[in-house]
């Protein structure tokens, strides 16, 4: 983890959160750039929905907090949204590329 910065005043708490929220918003945004391609690579309803790999993701993450000092409840709900949203974007990829076959 990073070095954090002691703000001075409420602009600087404003400033890093920005700062923070951006690099947050690039990630969430690179992260449907490789579900939308892992899309391409299943071949069935169960791989996209991926129950395994739900839950090897949600078992990491819940980790990661601990050892980030991230509330786990907090993360757990964001990834399981996310994944959510993910899934049902894949899900429509998929019946798109099966109704073209």
């Amino acid at each position: 983890m990073e070095q954090i910065y002691q703000c001075q005043n409420l602009d600087e708490v404003r400033g890093q959160i920005d700062r923070i929220d951006r690099a947050l918003v690039a990630l969430i945004a690179e992260r449907g750039l490789y579900v939308r391609q892992a899309a391409a690579f299943k071949h069935s309803r169960e791989e996209v929905e991926g129950g395994k790999r739900v839950d090897q993701v949600m078992r990491r993450v819940e980790r990661l907090a601990g050892e980030l000092g991230a509330d786990a409840a907090l993360t757990a709900a964001v990834y399981r949204t996310m994944i959510e949203y993910f899934v049902a974007d894949e899900m429509a990829a998929f019946r798109a590329k099966a109704a073209a076959d």
